[in-house]
């Protein structure tokens, strides 16, 4: 590891978990709100209904590191359903199958859920690891 980066590797991952969180949350608002773009055209309303609310409102925790462990979960879980709903039945690969988003978000997503929220978190003023 270089040497400017020694000592930094929980405040990096902070950044990383809040950098993810914010992301994620706007796919929630663009499904529920049409805000900053419409929704995706002919998603069914199950998707837009189910999907928006876990990616707005499990965005929002991941990013503040409030209940982290359970939102990064059920992000990934949402994340992975995403993948072999809408692309794994296209093909196997993600470069293939425009699946690529869904499978990152699904495993960074269970990373955090393993890891925890990190110094820089709500979760750590309350003393959770939750």
């Amino acid at each position: 590891m270089p040497k400017f980066m020694r000592g930094l590797d929980g405040q990096a991952y902070s950044v990383m978990r809040m950098t993810v969180g914010f992301l994620f949350l706007w796919h929630g608002m663009q499904k529920l709100f049409g805000f900053p773009l419409e929704p995706p055209a002919g998603a069914p309303e199950f998707i837009i209904y189910v999907a928006g609310p876990i990616e707005l409102v499990g965005g929002l925790l991941v990013m503040l590191g409030l209940f982290t462990r359970w939102a990064a979960f059920i992000c990934s879980g949402l994340m992975a359903v995403a993948y072999w709903l809408a692309h794994g039945t296209e093909a196997l690969l993600p470069l293939r199958n425009g699946g690529e988003l869904a499978a990152l978000y699904c495993f960074v997503f269970l990373f955090i859920s393993a890891r925890g929220a990190g110094s820089w978190s709500l979760d750590a003023r309350r003393g959770s690891s939750a």
